[in-house]
């Protein structure tokens, strides 16, 4: 691709996001992408860890002990209710969601993904998983879980999915001859 002086000067150049932009130049170093791939998947294996809150949220009223919902209340009314604790069995479904959404994502966004390229993939997952967390501490602080469920379940879940194959992706590209590392 060239690149021509446009009429206000400025360079006529690919949008930053673009998959012409990623082209590398002759002489790269193809060891260098397993390295930023390992780094994505590290940060996407915090999914894992995110039971570790498990606890403290299901005591984020009663502080020293759950504040449990009346032995009456229905189930829809403890998701909506803000005068409760969660119990670990409703905090377990963001788990749930993270991987019934980051399979689901992969699978139907995976051609997009090799249309548009691993660089805009990976801003779209990013923009999701961080996103996912704004609205899950939304949730915390209104006590609400279906926000939680929403949040770092479904959009934070999306984000996973398509964190996860873009790299995997480049990985096979960069190493057609090294296709078990990648």
């Amino acid at each position: 691709m060239t690149t021509s002086i446009a009429a206000d000067g400025y360079a006529d150049q690919p949008a930053f996001l673009s998959k012409e932009r990623i082209i590398a130049k002759p002489g790269f170093n193809r060891w260098l992408v397993p390295p930023a791939a390992l780094a994505i998947h590290l940060c996407i294996g915090m999914a894992y860890g995110f039971s570790v809150f498990w606890l403290p949220l299901s005591k984020a009223l009663g502080l020293s002990k759950p504040l449990a919902c009346a032995p009456d209340m229905s189930f829809i009314a403890q998701v909506f209710s803000s005068q409760c604790d969660w119990p670990i069995s409703m905090l377990g479904w963001i788990y749930t969601l993270f991987f019934i959404f980051l399979g689901c994502s992969a699978a139907i966004w995976g051609g997009w993904l090799e249309h548009a390229g691993p660089r805009k993939a990976g801003v779209v997952s990013a923009l999701c998983w961080c996103g996912g967390l704004l609205i899950s501490a939304l949730g915390i602080y209104t006590h609400q879980i279906w926000l939680m469920w929403i949040g770092s379940g479904v959009i934070g879940g999306i984000g996973l999915g398509l964190g996860y194959i873009s790299p995997v992706s480049t990985l096979i590209k960069w190493f057609p001859d090294k296709r078990g590392m990648a």
